[in-house]
């Protein structure tokens, strides 16, 4: 199933900015300074499990369940 990737970077962002639009852009550069650059990911993209293992990683960091 491809597009887990692009899901989990949206929820995480959603968790993280609790839907305030003004820190989406914020928690994007968290994960691109973490070595994550969520747009690259698309609905279509293939799913990675090294990438889908960092992804739960770093949402750990944070504090979010993923």
């Amino acid at each position: 199933m491809s597009g887990t990737i692009r899901r989990m970077i949206d929820t995480l962002i959603e968790k993280k900015t609790r839907g305030n639009p003004a820190l989406v852009e914020s928690a994007k550069a968290k994960l691109i300074l973490k070595g994550l650059n969520p747009d690259s990911y698309t609905p279509s993209s293939p799913d990675d499990p090294a990438v889908m293992e960092k992804l739960r990683g770093i949402a750990a960091e944070m504090g979010i369940p993923l």
